[in-house]
């Protein structure tokens, strides 16, 4: 289909029911799409906009590679739509609180009973099971019980990085691969299984290499004070003369030694004594009155060619013209505006921009006689107000 980023994805020939809604699991359904999967998106009677409020749902990444149907879920002739559009997939995507869809007659109970090899995706904050699980939150909450937020920002409060932690990396990328790794297992066996995918959860995970680094005792439970988190001169960002920003992360002795080179700070014996926690302050006070002298692209020219691992930090706007993110299409036109293309990449197949969302009576034609209604009926299902467009 011309909505699919790879023709011959790894996930062709699959089908996902996607329940609309916003953040994690649209991103979630998003990765599946990229990676080959079809997908039906489920949108409310009332019609859906974009997850993340894009004018122009061509623009949002959040949106590609579906056919949508709007429906009105109260009434049991919606949900008998969603029934039979599930005979045709292979997984059901949700991301309500938990009881929802179970109110909706559309929980893992009357959809497993009725296809019993289904995968059934399940995106919350806290999870369907925990005293939380009925509370509202947001990303923030989500990564405030993981530790993560408080790890992350300066020694006097946490600063917040965005929602990616909990909304997209603990929770959308954790339910496509639960997603994926559920569909393994019911091709295998026949079997199919309710995947529950809480940020909270995911957010913990994301954690996990720091949590060892805690309990070996080479990290200390403190923003501030380590050297992945903003203490260590080597690894750091430093403002510039034009106020823009470089990030400098030269950990190895090697790029450490190629950093200190290209600034002609070698020779400066307090330099090489990076590895005292003692001195971070001053070698970094000193590293920002260096870059302070130029402005932010006068150094990336400077570092060009080196292993210094010096980055300029870009803009969003900025990003998709880098020379790189150019060579590699990172980033491709969708409607006028640069997005995040597909990725991981995938060697056996063609890898393009999926196209904008299908929305039109057209498709909800197509997708009703997929569930096996007949011309006759779909007048009657608009008549009545179940289906729209």
């Amino acid at each position: 289909m011309s909505s699919m980023a790879y023709q011959k994805g790894p996930l062709a020939g699959l089908k996902v029911i996607e329940m609309a809604g916003i953040g994690p699991a649209p991103f979630a359904v998003t990765l599946l799409a990229d990676a080959g999967m079809e997908v039906i998106r489920i949108e409310r009677s009332s019609g859906s906009t974009s997850p993340v409020g894009a004018v122009n749902p061509a623009q949002d990444p959040m949106l590609r590679g579906r056919r949508c149907i709007a429906l009105d879920l109260k009434s049991p002739q919606g949900t008998e739509v969603v029934l039979r559009l599930l005979d045709q997939a292979d997984a059901l995507v949700e991301g309500f609180r938990p009881g929802v869809m179970e109110r909706l007659g559309l929980g893992p109970e009357p959809c497993l009973a009725r296809k019993p090899s289904l995968v059934y995706g399940r995106m919350t904050g806290w999870g369907q099971t925990g005293p939380l699980s009925q509370e509202a939150g947001h990303d923030i909450n989500y990564i405030a019980l993981s530790g993560a937020l408080h790890a992350i920002g300066l020694p006097d409060r946490p600063i917040l990085p965005l929602n990616l932690v909990g909304d997209f990396g603990g929770g959308g990328t954790l339910l496509a691969f639960g997603v994926t790794s559920a569909l393994v297992s019911a091709m295998r066996t026949g079997s199919g299984q309710v995947v529950d995918a809480a940020m909270s959860d995911g957010a913990a995970l994301l954690m996990a290499p720091f949590y060892a680094k805690l309990a070996a005792g080479t990290w200390r439970d403190e923003r501030g004070a380590n050297v992945l988190d903003g203490a260590a001169p080597h690894y750091g960002v430093y403002p510039c003369a034009d106020g823009k920003f470089v990030a400098v992360g030269p950990l190895e002795p090697q790029f450490y030694a190629s950093f200190l080179a290209r600034l002609e700070l070698a020779d400066d014996p307090m330099f090489a004594r990076r590895a005292e926690p003692a001195l971070w302050p001053t070698l970094r006070e000193r590293l920002e009155q260096v870059f302070l002298s130029r402005p932010r692209d006068e150094w990336c020219n400077l570092f060009e060619g080196s292993d210094a691992c010096v980055a300029p930090v870009l803009s969003m706007s900025e990003a998709p013209s880098h020379p790189h993110n150019q060579a590699r299409e990172t980033f491709m036109d969708a409607g006028g505006a640069w997005v995040p293309g597909p990725v991981p990449r995938f060697g056996s197949a063609e890898r393009r921009m999926p196209s904008a969302p299908l929305r039109d009576s057209g498709t909800t034609d197509e997708l009703l006689h997929l569930a096996g209604y007949s011309s006759t009926e779909i007048g009657r299902l608009r008549a009545d107000g179940i289906v729209h467009s």
